[in-house]
């Protein structure tokens, strides 16, 4: 997972470092004035939770040092309500690649900031059960945008026998005709594996009494 992170990082940080538009790996649209200031804080602060996730599901981690496991967490829920989620509610709708995307992106932000916040409400009234799955739901929904990368390439690939016949070689109206696809199953995929690993393991645990008795 951190190795995955870190080559993430790597790749869709430094074009931003600079601080330069042209830049960017997608198109900034002129307007509004703000679109790439709330970009470049939405990207900075995704790659700090990206990070501060691999300290969060660390169960060495969270086993021997709690108290990191519980200042990371907060950082990332108060580092990341403003720097993440609240830009990319902001800039979700003004996205280059079309309504679809724009769609997703803003359907990602409202559960992002939803699953985070109910996370760290369930952490605050100790009901530490609710609070884990609450959490691991936003942390699929921060690695979904690393995800999406990697799903974008595999489905142009899947794509490419139609690249000549139906975009005649143009891998730029390829790309922006699976993003849509891309952008929206790179979140839903991962938080339904999330969702179907905490069914798993709520019936794992129901059964361990059961098991005990027998």
């Amino acid at each position: 997972m951190a190795l995955f992170s870190v080559t993430f990082l790597l790749y869709a940080v430094p074009p931003y470092l600079g601080m330069d538009p042209d830049q960017a790996r997608l198109p900034i649209p002129e307007s509004p004035s703000w679109f790439f200031p709330m970009l470049i804080t939405h990207i900075f602060g995704g790659a700090l939770l990206t990070l501060l996730v691999i300290l969060q599901v660390w169960p060495w981690l969270r086993t021997r040092h709690p108290a990191v496991h519980r200042w990371s967490g907060r950082v990332y829920v108060w580092a990341g309500v403003p720097l993440v989620g609240v830009p990319a509610l902001l800039i979700a709708p003004f996205s280059s690649t079309g309504g679809s995307v724009q769609i997703s992106n803003t359907v990602w932000a409202a559960l992002w900031l939803t699953f985070t916040l109910l996370g760290y409400a369930m952490a605050r009234r100790r009901r530490f059960a609710e609070h884990r799955e609450w959490m691991l739901r936003s942390f699929a929904l921060i690695y979904g945008i690393a995800f999406n990368r990697v799903l974008l390439i595999v489905l142009m690939t899947i794509m490419s026998p139609r690249l000549d016949t139906v975009y005649d070689g143009d891998f730029g109206a390829l790309a922006l005709d699976v993003a849509p696809a891309s952008g929206f199953l790179s979140w839903v995929l991962p938080l339904l594996f999330v969702e179907w690993w905490i069914k798993y393991h709520r019936r794992a645990r129901r059964g361990r009494p059961s098991t005990r008795a027998a």
